[in-house]
C-alpha cells in the first residue's frame, strides 16, 4: 500500500509543481489598424491615378482639337515655331488673315491682309480641316508613311 502511495505521489508531483508555476494566458496582439501592405497599395494606386491623369492631359494637348464655339469665328490656318517658346501663327477672322506673334505673356499682330487662297503645297499644321478628324488623321498617317 505504501508502495502504491509512493508511486502515486511520484506520478502527480510534476503536475503539482507545474500547477504552482502557471503561465499567464496567451493573448495574441491585435493586428495593426493599417498594415504596411495596405499603405503601399494606397500609394501605388495614387501614383497610378496621377500618371493616368498626366497621360490624358498630355494626349489632349497633343491632339489640339478645335473648340466648338470658336471654330466658326476664328480659325488657325498655320503656325510655325520660331523659338523655344515663340510662334508665328496665321489666323483667319471673317475675311481677314492675321499674322500674329505669340510669346509667353503677349500676343502681337505682325501683319494684316485680306483673305487669300493657300498655295497648293501648304498644309494645315495645327487644326483638322473643317472638323473632319478621320480624314485629317488619314492624311497625317499617309504623309508620315510617305516620309
Amino acid at each position: 500500500m505504501q508502495l502504491r502511495l509512493l508511486l502515486i505521489a511520484a506520478l502527480y508531483s510534476p503536475v503539482l509543481v507545474s500547477a504552482e508555476t502557471a503561465r499567464p494566458a496567451y493573448t495574441p496582439t491585435p493586428p495593426p489598424a493599417v498594415s504596411t501592405g495596405g499603405v503601399m497599395q494606397i500609394i501605388f494606386s495614387l501614383i497610378l491615378v496621377l500618371a493616368a491623369v498626366a497621360v490624358v492631359a498630355w494626349i489632349m494637348k497633343r491632339i489640339n482639337l478645335p473648340q466648338a464655339g470658336a471654330a466658326s469665328l476664328l480659325k488657325v490656318i498655320s503656325g510655325v515655331a520660331v523659338g523655344p517658346r515663340e510662334r508665328v501663327v496665321l489666323m483667319e477672322v471673317n475675311d481677314t488673315w492675321l499674322i500674329v506673334g505669340v510669346a509667353p505673356g503677349q500676343v502681337r499682330t505682325l501683319h494684316t491682309m485680306p483673305k487669300g487662297s493657300l498655295p497648293s503645297g501648304t498644309a494645315h499644321h495645327n487644326t483638322a480641316p473643317d472638323g473632319k478628324f478621320q480624314m485629317w488623321l488619314k492624311q497625317m498617317v499617309e504623309k508620315r508613311n510617305a516620309s
